[in-house]
């Protein structure tokens, strides 16, 4: 059965997320809706992060599995057609190799936080970026998130209701920067609490306006308190904008492992028994 990576990108702002849910529609539903509309077939797609209501993506990445062999082009071609009208776009389809998971494969996150810094009220840009009409410094910005670079507990800046079993993350990279009258936050891990960007970087505006410095993330961080965070950013501005994956050879040594295992352990229960 082949296994498909599909890169994705999509407008958030109709969908309750990512994941399939009851209660609205989701990214998620619309790409299985399009798979079954082309093939026929009922599957259930894997992705690499579960976007929260009204967050974007440019870079998302799932996997399908297919019962029969297609060409990569026509599979792009249907796919877009059957997401229509929802702001579903596939932006590459690439045949896999055994073992590859888009979730569990992958090594990196990256997100892309953008503030569009002005006053007068946003048109083409509405819920496409947080808007914040205080001049915002973006140097003290960028020196303030380093303090979150490296491994720490992000008990402070993660949801109350995250089902992760740990709140330490190791953030790998943290770049806040201007570009005209948009102020970017990029940052990178291998995997992130629930609000967490959100978390950060609405905290960072407080230092952007002189509210808070440098100092003041360190203790926010080191409080291991929901209650120490600062506002957390709107989903508007949140983009998942890329995930980096192992190398085909190394998802392929983990599967046969996992396969010898699971041997030893299915022959083991059937001697005890």
């Amino acid at each position: 059965m082949p296994r498909y990576k599909l890169t994705v990108e999509y407008d958030g702002r109709p969908f309750c997320g990512w994941q399939r849910q009851a209660n609205g529609p989701s990214v998620q539903a619309v790409i299985e809706r399009a798979v079954q509309a082309f093939t026929g077939e009922v599957v259930t797609i894997g992705g690499a992060g579960r976007t929260d209501t009204g967050v974007h993506a440019t870079g998302q990445v799932c996997h399908i599995d297919l019962v029969k062999p297609w060409p990569v082009r026509t599979i792009m071609g249907a796919m877009n057609f059957h997401c229509q009208p929802d702001p579903v776009v596939i932006l590459d389809c690439t045949e896999m190799h055994e073992g590859f998971d888009a979730r569990f494969s992958a090594i990196r996150r990256s997100y892309r936080y953008r503030i569009h810094n002005r006053v007068p009220p946003l048109t083409h840009q509405r819920g496409l970026a947080w808007h914040v009409k205080p001049d915002l410094d973006a140097d003290a910005m960028h020196e303030a998130a380093q303090e979150f670079v490296g491994h720490h507990d992000f008990t402070t800046f993660r949801h109350s209701r995250c089902q992760a079993r740990s709140p330490e993350k190791t953030l790998e990279e943290f770049r806040v920067y201007r570009e005209r009258e948009l102020v970017i936050a990029e940052c990178s891990s291998r995997s992130f609490l629930h609000n967490q960007v959100r978390s950060m970087v609405g905290t960072l505006r407080l230092v952007g306006e002189g509210k808070w410095g440098t100092g003041d993330i360190t203790r926010a961080l080191q409080a291991r308190d929901r209650n120490a965070c600062g506002p957390v950013a709107p989903a508007d501005g949140l983009y998942l904008t890329r995930v980096d994956y192992r190398s085909a050879e190394m998802d392929i040594e983990l599967l046969r492992d996992w396969q010898a295992r699971k041997a030893l352990l299915e022959a083991e229960g059937a001697s005890e028994a």
